[in-house]
């Protein structure tokens, strides 16, 4: 990786964290998938301010991944698992390498704010801050 590609991806990885905080769910989109299902086009977008936003640039930036100008999105090969939830995680393990505070230190099922993404509550364990950062956001296919 070139000095100017670590910068392009720094800036975009500054730019997802100021637009992103834990918990948040980032809606899949698929564009394209090749005849042999081996490789997809997924474009991410958030919810920001009611409206939909585009996430997809970003994030491939963010993540050194290809970004497909033609179908808008990010060039994705495999198969066999959930393409979406492995571009959200990954994008998320990205922007939270150390982990994240927990975003529900509260009861979650009183809806003051949205369940913890976090698998380390099982056993009804409290835990200030997750160090797997790759479920500090949601995936969900639009």
């Amino acid at each position: 990786m070139t000095k100017a590609q670590k910068a392009g991806r720094q800036d975009a990885i500054e730019e997802l964290r100021k637009r992103l905080h834990p918990g948040q769910e980032i809606l899949c989109v698929l564009r394209h998938c090749s005849k042999s299902g081996m490789s997809r086009v997924i474009d991410l977008k958030v919810i920001e301010d009611g409206e939909i936003r585009g996430l997809g640039w970003f994030a491939a930036r963010a993540l050194g991944d290809a970004y497909d100008t033609k179908r808008d999105g990010i060039k994705v090969t495999g198969c066999g698992m959930d393409m979406g939830f492995h571009l959200v995680y990954s994008l998320s393990r990205t922007l939270w390498p150390d982990g994240f505070d927990c975003i529900n230190l509260t009861t979650p099922h009183l809806g003051k704010r949205p369940p913890c993404p976090s698998n380390d509550h099982s056993n009804r364990e409290d835990h200030k801050h997750h160090r797997d950062g790759g479920y500090a956001l949601r995936s969900r296919w639009l």
